[in-house]
Formats: C-alpha cells, sequence, structure tokens
C-alpha cells in the first residue's frame, strides 16, 4: 500500500497531538525493538518514534528500515521523529481520504 501526499498530509495532522511512544537510542534498532514496534503498529496504526541524539543512524534510514521489517509505511520523518502507518484489516480507526 502506496500512500498519497493527500493520505501523507492527513495521517501527518493526526500524528501532530501524539507523543512519541518509542525512543530509538543508542543500540539503534535491536530484533526486540521491532517487534516492540510491530506490535504497537498492529494495536494502534499510527504510532511516533523519536530517535535520540546518541544515535549514529540516519532517521530516514531507521524509518525505512523499520517499516520493511514491519510491513508499514513512513508516513514522514521530520527532524528526529518518525511516523508510521499500518491500516487495520478491521475496524479500522483512520479514514483515509481518497479510498
Amino acid at each position: 500500500m502506496n500512500l498519497t501526499s493527500k493520505q501523507r498530509a492527513y495521517l501527518g495532522g493526526q500524528a501532530n497531538t501524539m507523543d512519541a511512544i518509542f525512543q530509538i537510542g543508542k543500540s539503534s534498532l535491536t530484533p526486540e525493538m521491532v517487534t516492540a514496534l510491530d506490535e504497537a503498529i498492529e494495536k494502534r496504526e499510527l504510532i511516533k518514534v523519536s530517535v535520540l541524539k546518541n544515535c549514529a543512524d540516519d532517521p530516514g534510514e531507521i524509518a525505512q528500515m523499520i517499516a520493511e521489517r514491519t510491513r508499514s509505511e513512513v508516513v514522514k520523518v521530520i527532524g528526529k521523529k518518525i511516523i508510521l502507518f499500518r491500516q487495520a484489516k478491521k475496524n479500522s480507526k483512520y479514514e483515509l481520504p481518497g479510498k
């Protein structure tokens, strides 16, 4: 599923008021972190992740790796914040524009 720019803008707006529920630090992406992120995306559909200053990896690259491993979409990467989305198969909380 590829998001359109309108859908990305909508989801970015929804994520504006959200707090980051995960922080990626010095150890970067571990298998345990990916599993936890996958479970959170399954429950919430839309999550925000913060990359700490002590993480040497690029937030854009981290976002792509998370998206590949969790089968989700990168909505936005703003500075050190990553917004990820994967629509639930049933009873989605988010009605995407243009669907």
